[in-house]
This record gives structure tokens, C-alpha cells and sequence, in this order.
């Protein structure tokens, strides 16, 4: 999970237990009796059981369920000379031709062969060529890499 997902935990037979939690930009969340504990980074089993161990103290035979209702933490970036630049959720494998078909497509006066790719990798970022024309014909289909969590497609 990541900071933006949208999760909805719930006690059974618990009414006042449920409810929608946002992972915070730092990367936390608050629960009523759980306080606040570290969501991203840990999976959905991870998250139910540090839950369940923390209410444990107060409803002793507490079942949680923790789901995620939105997995707005997934973005990839397109912009440039595109009909429509923004951000998308990356919700499931995407390539780039998949994340330029979300934007629209190129506009007519993009420089499709000169396409780039930025991703970062900690503190470092590197940047992965990208030629249009090559994918469309069937050519060094390669470069049509998945995408990433981050990734920023800049069509010039």
C-alpha cells in the first residue's frame, strides 16, 4: 500500500469500528483504539493483523477486515504534447502505449521518436528512450516497457 490508497477497515459486530482511512503522505494511518501505525509498504494481511493485535487489548475477540477501497497511490505522469496530460491511476500493468492512449494520444506536432520515460530510483533518475514510430510498426516492441509507480511519460 502507499500513501493516497484509500482503505475501509471494519470490526465485526463492532458499528463504531468502521469506516474509511486515508494513507497519509508520510505514510501513516489512524484507527479508533489502534492509534496510529505505519500502512505503507505493508500489504492488506500485514495491516489486518497489526490492527487486530492493537484492538485485541481492548474488544478481546475482535475481527478485522481491512480492504482497499481505492489505490489512488499508483500514478503515472504523462505530459507534453498530448490531448489530455495528468496523472492516471495505475491500477494494473500498464505499458506506454497504454498510458499515451489514456492521454489522448499525441497531438499532431509531437515529436513522437524523442519520447522519454523518467523514473526515479531513490535519489537518482534516469531517463529511457521511447520511439513511437518503431512500437506502431511492430518494431523493437521492447521499448514499450511496463510502467511504474512514479513514472513521468514526456512526449516533446
Amino acid at each position: 500500500m502507499r500513501p493516497g490508497d484509500t482503505l475501509i477497515v471494519s470490526v465485526w459486530k463492532e458499528t463504531d469500528l468502521q469506516g474509511e482511512v486515508l494513507i497519509r503522505p508520510d505514510g501513516g494511518i489512524t484507527f479508533a483504539l489502534a492509534g496510529e501505525l505505519q500502512a505503507a509498504g505493508h500489504t492488506v494481511a500485514d495491516l489486518t493483523s497489526m490492527l487486530q493485535i492493537r484492538i485485541r487489548k481492548f474488544v478481546p475477540d475482535a475481527v478485522v477486515t481491512v480492504s482497499v477501497k481505492a489505490a489512488a497511490g499508483n500514478r503515472v505522469f504523462v505530459l507534453g504534447k498530448v490531448n489530455r496530460p495528468g496523472d492516471f491511476p495505475l491500477v494494473g500493468p500498464m505499458d506506454v502505449m497504454q498510458a499515451l492512449s489514456l492521454a489522448g494520444g499525441t497531438t499532431p506536432f509531437a515529436d513522437t521518436n524523442g519520447i522519454r520515460i523518467l523514473r526515479r530510483g531513490g535519489e537518482r533518475q534516469t531517463t529511457i528512450p521511447f520511439r513511437y514510430n518503431d512500437i506502431a510498426h511492430g518494431r523493437k516492441l521492447d521499448q514499450n516497457i511496463l510502467l511504474q509507480n512514479g513514472d513521468t511519460v514526456v512526449v516533446p
